[in-house]
């Protein structure tokens, strides 16, 4: 009988090291499970305000703006305005 309760205190051991070693490693990808999480909602919200930014760099007056101011461009008037009518029969 000693016999026994030897392999069976033997076995609840490693048992027992067994789960300890499995909520150990369970904890520690839990941490990165949120750490990664915690970079997943940071980079959400780098990228929303690069949405913005970029909408805020392409709007039409801005543009416009950077165009007259630093390459001198501008709207032509009447005289230099043609109008070219492309009719279904022209080939492109």
């Amino acid at each position: 009988m000693p016999k026994r309760l030897i392999m069976l205190l033997a076995v609840v051991m490693v048992i027992a090291i067994a789960v300890i070693q499995t909520r150990h490693e369970s904890r520690q990808l839990f941490a990165e499970l949120q750490t990664r999480q915690a970079e997943r909602d940071a980079l959400n919200v780098e990228w929303g305000k690069l949405l913005l930014e970029e909408g805020a760099w392409s709007q039409h007056r801005r543009v416009e703006a950077m165009a007259r101011s630093r390459l001198g461009m501008n709207t032509p008037d009447a005289a230099h305005i043609r109008v070219v009518r492309v009719t279904r029969d022209a080939a492109p």
